[in-house]
């Protein structure tokens, strides 16, 4: 196993990540948030876009996830080959790839799209899933990581949350999956969250809103006071 890899098992990753128009959409903001996570005890931090990554690498001592988001429909997690070496050369320790059988921008498959990124760099690579067929195919593909990421909101669910992880599939894919690393990533809100994650098998667990959010964290609070 990835000494990388072998390193998140039981840590809480952080998802830092800001988009176009949000106030904290600046990278340097972003390493800030990233570091002050990293001071709280995360294992690791995952963010996105090539500037974010960079900025965060030369920020934290802990293993950086890296992604490139472009465009909303279909495949725009980390999309082509082009995506991942881009991530992988801005510093990522880790490259996260959208793993379902949707058609890509470069024609490639996903399997083809690891294979490829294999022959021409040494990086971890994490499949973010759908589905149970999804994490199937991530760890076919010999990926070393697969995640919960894409998991659709109506999932079925157990964690005592409308709108929490997909803790079915969790647990699902760590029973068919004995010692593979399936990440919980994905609508994870509360502590309580992170420790049913954590119980139902999951490797690591990402938490994203709740910690670097506080557009998001703020309106759940305001919702609360006046329902």
């Amino acid at each position: 196993m990835n000494p990388i890899v072998a390193k998140l098992k039981g840590t809480l990753i952080v998802s830092c990540q800001a988009y176009m128009g949000e106030p904290l959409r600046h990278p340097e903001t972003m390493a800030q948030m990233a570091r002050a996570c990293e001071l709280g005890g995360a294992g690791a931090i995952r963010c996105q876009g090539l500037s974010d990554i960079a900025a965060i690498k030369g920020r934290v001592e802990v293993p950086v996830i890296g992604l490139w988001k472009e465009g909303h429909d279909g495949v725009y997690i980390t999309p082509t080959l082009r995506h991942a070496r881009a991530v992988v050369a801005a510093g990522a320790d880790v490259v996260a790839l959208d793993a379902t059988d949707r058609p890509r921008p470069d024609g490639r498959t996903f399997k083809e799209t690891v294979a490829a990124l294999r022959e021409t760099e040494e990086t971890v690579i994490m499949a973010d899933c759908s589905c149970i067929e999804d994490i199937r195919r991530g760890v076919a593909c010999g990926c070393d990581i697969v995640s919960t990421t894409l998991s659709h909101p109506g999932a079925a669910i157990d964690c005592g949350m409308a709108d929490g992880p997909d803790i079915a599939l969790l647990r699902q894919a760590a029973e068919e999956f004995p010692g593979f690393p399936v990440i919980c990533e994905g609508r994870v809100h509360t502590p309580a969250d992170a420790k049913a994650a954590h119980d139902a098998g999951a490797w690591a667990v990402v938490v994203g809103t709740a910690i670097t959010h506080p557009t998001s964290v703020t309106s759940w609070f305001v919702q609360a006071v006046n329902a």
